[in-house]
């Protein structure tokens, strides 16, 4: 019972299900277009490897969420026909929706406020429903969201993110996923948080993506952006109507407590105004000055995926072209004071003896001695306060080799500082 199916090779699967080509896949999951014997019908079959499930100790979670997922049939969330399982995969037979991601409909340029609101209407009334079963999504974003040939909006993986695209879970909801763009700041912050509460932060980016044409928090430094996101810091273009903007500045509070809840969201007076009978769910309004924005940004706007902290605390682009071992530059967070980073720095440049200190209260550079093979080495440390208790530390290389300054971190740097790093319950790797 295999899973070919890229080769145009179908496989049958529990003797009931043809796995037909491969539609797309994540980190941890692949999704097959699959019919049913019996009954004729297309399915999206979502395969992923029970090791690495059963490795994070998440099978509990999983089996009580596919329990509930099973029951939930909205007219707005992607159902959960079964769960199959072999000795290596779980199988979960979706209802296949054949429209594609809603965010594709934006690329051509924001929607007008009307069918935005149309689809924010269904996001919510999804998100309500499964809230109200004790069901979080957790991971809400463009991919998640997609759109039926009838031109309803459908929340997929609702439920199953969790452990289909981010394994490094404890269950607790303690411990960083999602997409940085979308997360809401009690998140990054590493303290706990609770679910339904970061899903409507999610919700907030989500709508104002639609209005806007692009992302209410960018930098092409994560760092930076993970600072607007926990300042909420952001500017809502002069077309959003007042009501959209007020709504929009309540769901994206970066104080938890104060957010917007579901019930107020549904008694807004921007979510309460009626939408149009004639209304196409295909209209979108053109913006030049959008598509422009869009195209310098292609980068950050088109990788709505820009990473996925499910590997660690590894805030390094996807981008990246380098070779892991050629890296000029590694970041690791941690929960001690930056004085304490800047003084095991000090002592790491002490302990070599080639290199001489100069410092501020959020910067260190070590100045090397001796002449390399390009010049002096230098290194220079910036540490990023997220949060008063959570700090990024970002180290690059200044001046001289790469093949020096990666010999240093690895030989004299990264064992100094192990002991400081923070590391979710469930990874022990946070120096990336």
């Amino acid at each position: 019972m295999g899973e070919k199916g890229g080769d145009g090779n179908s496989t049958l699967l529990h003797g009931k299900y043809e796995l037909g080509r491969l539609l797309g896949h994540g980190t941890f999951a692949k999704v097959y277009h699959a019919r049913n014997l019996q009954s004729g019908k297309s399915v999206a079959m979502k395969v992923v490897g029970k090791e690495k499930v059963i490795k994070v100790g998440m099978m509990d979670q999983i089996k009580r969420e596919i329990s509930v997922m099973k029951m939930v049939k909205h007219p707005n969330i992607v159902y959960l026909h079964e769960v199959m399982a072999s000795k290596s995969k779980i199988y979960f037979a979706m209802e296949l929706v054949r429209g594609g991601e809603l965010f594709s409909k934006i690329a051509k340029g924001r929607l007008k406020e009307d069918l935005a609101r149309v689809y924010f209407q269904q996001l919510i009334s999804a998100v309500d429903f499964c809230h109200s079963r004790g069901v979080y999504h957790r991971d809400l974003k463009p991919e998640n969201l997609l759109v039926d040939e009838e031109g309803n909006l459908k929340v997929t993986d609702f439920g199953l993110s969790a452990f289909t695209e981010h394994l490094k879970q404890d269950g607790l909801l303690h411990t960083t996923c999602g997409t940085p763009a979308y997360v809401a700041p009690e998140v990054i912050g590493k303290k706990g948080y609770d679910g339904a509460k970061a899903d409507l932060w999610s919700c907030g980016v989500i709508l104002y993506v639609l209005l806007a044409g692009f992302l209410p928090f960018q930098d092409d430094n994560l760092v930076a952006m993970y600072r607007k996101i926990y300042r909420g810091d952001f500017k809502c273009p002069p077309w959003f109507s007042s009501e959209a903007r007020r709504l929009i500045t309540k769901l994206l509070d970066p104080n938890p407590n104060t957010r917007i809840n579901i019930s107020k969201i549904m008694d807004s007076s921007w979510f309460k105004k009626s939408v149009p009978k004639n209304m196409k769910p295909n209209e979108v309004e053109l913006d030049d000055a959008v598509l422009e924005k869009s195209s310098k940004k292609s980068e950050t706007l088109n990788a709505f995926h820009i990473i996925s902290l499910s590997e660690g605390f590894d805030l390094s682009p996807l981008f990246e072209e380098k070779k892991r071992e050629e890296k000029e530059e590694l970041r690791f967070a941690t929960t001690r004071p930056a004085s304490s980073v800047i003084s095991r720095l000090e002592e790491v440049a002490a302990k070599s003896g080639n290199f001489s200190v100069k410092k501020s209260e959020s910067r260190v550079r070590l100045q090397g001695h001796e002449s390399g093979r390009k010049g002096k080495l230098a290194i220079a440390a910036e540490i990023f306060a997220l949060t008063p208790s959570f700090l990024v530390v970002e180290v690059k290389k200044d001046n001289g080799d790469t093949l020096e300054y990666n010999q240093f971190c690895n030989k004299e740097l990264r064992p100094a500082l192990k002991d400081i790093l923070w590391t979710s319950p469930a990874d022990n790797s946070a120096l990336a």
